[in-house]
């Protein structure tokens, strides 16, 4: 049933038989013709033309071309499906099964209907045959039961959607009542025909039997048989009449309730498309709106932020002013560092003397140690000396007498010149003798 509203979208791929359809090749042709700007070309071009009877390729196109719809639904439309069974794309692709084949199609009309050219593909299904358009409204209208809003943006959007929903079942019902009265009309114009011919035959009939009532007898003997035929006939015609004017007059009555339905279902379809507009300005203030929303979001985190950031600058006056503090610190700590450097240079230098000093303290230490072990070696050769000193001395005491005799009595020898044999002069002492005339005195001299 879907097949006829397909073929109307004049796509390039051949789409006379179901079979056609299995490939996915078709449903994403008609869907770029309902949106170019969704469905592009990049988007076509993942879908496989050449599948030949390759069911995994079949199944892989359906699979995107599915994703596909729902994504469009979603994003463009704004509508979500809940409760509706989605197509099977396996038995699709594998054993070409109408019925899952009839919710993917019924899917595609769904997008068809409510895009910006929904007006255009309405008309084209409201011009298609009787038992076609009521199969294709019939599957709209089920997929609109199931579809709504993906997120509901304020009260006036949901009286706006209820209303369009009521009008379109308002719209269902005047096209039933419509081909219900047109059922009627063509049931009533076959009564007519059939009155007519049967009035024809009458006439036919009549005429016959007029014939023969002139052969016969005169119709106008109302006691004659052929005067009874007559009368009867003539009763019979004009019940007849009678029929036909109340049947042509009802056929009047119900082709001016046709007019007066087609009249309402334009003003329908004019306030279908009013509402679709008001839908199309409510969706797009929904879409202001949740941006201001974000705005909003964003000034009130901006407003924090500012917030937060003057208690910074609060916080960084306290840090100016201990930095300030701190600079002249710095600045007393560096004149301090400078007094400490020309100490430290002359410390260093006297660091450096100090080490001379401590050279040459330990180079007299040494000196001294040495001069030490040399003193202390005189002084034990002093003392040694000493106690030969003393030891001469006390020898000298004793013989001290011994050598002033014997001096004056040399002298005295000299003196008179004469000779003692016991004495000897002074320039011929014994060898022996000589550290004893070292050791005498000046005085003693």
């Amino acid at each position: 049933a879907f097949l006829p509203q397909i073929q109307t979208f004049n796509v390039e791929a051949p789409c006379q038989t179901v079979e056609d359809l299995t490939s996915g090749v078709v449903m994403a042709q008609v869907l770029q013709k309902i949106d170019p700007a969704y469905f592009d070309e990049n988007w076509l071009n993942r879908i496989k033309t050449e599948v030949g009877d390759n069911w995994r390729l079949k199944v892989s196109n359906l699979k995107k071309i599915l994703k596909g719809i729902l994504d469009y639904n979603h994003e463009i439309l704004g509508q979500q499906i809940n409760d509706f069974t989605l197509p099977d794309v396996n038995l699709i692709g594998e054993h070409a099964d109408a019925a899952e084949l009839g919710r993917m199609l019924q899917l595609i009309l769904g997008c068809a209907v409510n895009c910006e050219q929904k007006q255009e593909y309405i008309q084209t299904i409201m011009m298609m045959e009787e038992s076609v358009q009521h199969v294709v409204m019939t599957a709209i209208q089920e997929l609109m039961s199931k579809e709504s809003p993906v997120s509901v943006g304020n009260d006036a959007y949901v009286d706006l959607d209820r209303q369009l929903k009521k009008t379109t079942e308002e719209l269902n019902e005047a096209l039933a009542t419509k081909e219900e009265i047109a059922q009627r009309c063509h049931e009533l114009d076959m009564q007519v025909a059939a009155l007519q011919e049967e009035k024809s035959s009458l006439l036919a009939e009549n005429q016959i039997l007029m014939e023969r009532l002139n052969q016969s007898d005169s119709i106008e003997d109302p006691n004659s048989p052929a005067g009874r035929r007559h009368l009867q006939l003539q009763t019979q015609l004009e019940q007849l009449q009678e029929e036909t004017f109340r049947l042509e007059a009802a056929k009047d009555d119900y082709r001016i309730r046709c007019e007066e339905l087609e009249k309402e279902i334009a003003e329908l379809r004019q306030q279908t498309e009013e509402l679709t507009t008001l839908a199309e300005e409510a969706q797009s203030l929904k879409d202001e709106i949740d941006v201001l929303r974000h705005s909003s979001d964003k000034v009130a985190k901006l407003e924090s932020q500012v917030e937060s950031y003057k208690k910074k600058l609060e916080d960084l006056g306290d840090l100016r002013r201990q930095v300030k503090l701190l600079e002249e610190k710095n600045t007393m700590y560096m004149q301090n560092t400078v007094s400490l450097e020309e100490e430290l240079r002359k410390a260093n230098a006297a660091r450096s003397q100090l080490e001379t000093y401590k050279r040459q303290a330990v180079e007299l230490q040494n000196r001294l140690s040495e001069e030490s072990k040399k003193a202390d070696k005189l002084d034990y050769e002093c003392k040694r000396l000493k106690e030969k000193v003393d030891s001469l001395q006390k020898e000298k005491d004793n013989n001290v007498d011994f050598w002033s005799f014997k001096e004056v009595t040399g002298l005295l020898a000299k003196f008179f010149a004469f000779p003692n044999p016991g004495l000897m002069p002074l320039g011929r002492q014994e060898p022996s003798d000589s550290l004893a005339a070292e050791i005498v005195t000046p005085e003693i001299k």
